[in-house]
Order: structure tokens, then C-alpha cells, then sequence
């Protein structure tokens, strides 16, 4: 029974959090075995694949440097949503500062490209539309309907995450939708 206890893939989320603030780096390593793929679909939809693998380790160097004050455990899938947004915000803002325009003024080479290695083609092609949907959100909108409707957050948890009050969230989350329903509409994927 000890042994199981002392397993990390047993314990808590809670258990692992304060065996990481003492230094364990096993526990960590089934922190991010737990995380690591959600962590990574949010970046995903919200920066798209370049340098996704630099993110994502980004965000979990970030966690490992804070998790020592880190004072409420229970609350760690929230701070770790809160720094990979911070994450993305960086990033985005970087971005943005190198942007490359065209002679009209249109942005060069936002889109990021579309997964590669997926079988199917409709899929595929169902899927860029949704990251060509969610490109033409405003950061503070996308960011709602990734972590709400595609990364299942609690509108509670997303308000936490952002540091916003609900309603807030309620009426970010109404437009954004809103917003991809006609941009689907008008590809013709509705």
C-alpha cells in the first residue's frame, strides 16, 4: 500500500503539486504527463504551430521556477491555464511587433499551416477552418472560446484563468461564438 501511495501516477493532483514545491521532479515529470497535451491544443488554437514546442516548454519552465509559491494547490490546472495564456499573450505581442505587410497592407503569413499527417481530408479541412475562424477573433475572444468550448474550462475557472469578472466572460464567449457561427456560414461549413 505504501508503494502505491508513494506512486506519483496514484496520487492527487494536489499531492503532486506539493511533492513538486519540495523539489520532486518525478512528480513534476507526472504533472506534465498530465497536462502537457491540453496545455498544448490551447497554444495551439491560440498561436497556431509555429514554435508550438518552444511554448509548451515555456510554459512549463514557468511552472516548475513558480511552483514554490504557489500558494494554493488545489488551484494548479487554473494557474497553469493563466501562465500558458501569458504564454501566448507574449508571444502574440512579439508577433505582432514583427509583422510583415504587404503592399495593400494585409498581413503576410498569419495563418498557421494545417497539420500535415491527418488521413482525413474533410477533417482537415474542417479543422483550418476553425483556425482560420479563430484567427479572426480578437485575442480576448479566442481566448475564451478555445479554453470554454474546445478545452472544456468552467466559465468560472475561465473568468479565474483570465482574471476577469463572469459575465465578462458570458458576453466574450456569446460574441465569439457568434462570430465563428458566420464565419462558418460563409465558407458554407454551416
Amino acid at each position: 500500500m505504501t508503494v502505491l501511495a508513494d506512486n506519483p501516477a496514484n496520487a492527487t493532483e494536489k499531492n503532486l503539486v506539493l511533492r513538486c514545491q519540495k523539489g520532486d521532479t518525478v512528480s513534476f515529470k507526472e504533472l506534465y504527463r498530465r497536462y502537457q497535451q491540453r496545455v498544448r491544443a490551447t497554444l495551439y488554437q491560440l498561436c497556431g504551430s509555429e514554435m508550438l514546442d518552444d511554448l509548451v516548454q515555456d510554459v512549463f519552465l514557468r511552472v516548475w521556477k513558480g511552483l514554490p509559491k504557489l500558494k494554493e494547490p488545489s488551484y494548479f490546472s487554473t494557474w497553469l491555464y493563466r501562465i500558458a495564456w501569458n504564454v501566448a499573450t507574449d508571444k502574440r505581442r512579439k508577433f505582432a511587433q514583427n509583422l510583415s505587410l504587404n503592399d495593400d497592407g494585409t498581413i503576410l503569413n498569419i495563418m498557421p499551416s494545417r497539420p500535415e499527417d491527418t488521413p482525413d481530408l474533410m477533417r482537415l479541412h474542417y479543422q483550418d477552418l476553425i483556425q482560420q475562424g479563430l484567427q479572426n477573433l480578437s485575442l480576448e475572444h479566442r481566448v475564451v472560446l478555445v479554453l470554454h468550448d474546445l478545452e472544456d474550462v468552467p466559465q468560472k475557472e475561465v473568468a479565474s484563468i483570465l482574471q476577469l469578472p463572469v459575465g465578462t466572460v458570458k458576453s466574450r464567449l456569446f460574441y465569439a461564438r457568434n462570430q465563428m457561427r458566420e464565419f462558418l456560414r460563409k465558407q458554407g461549413a454551416l
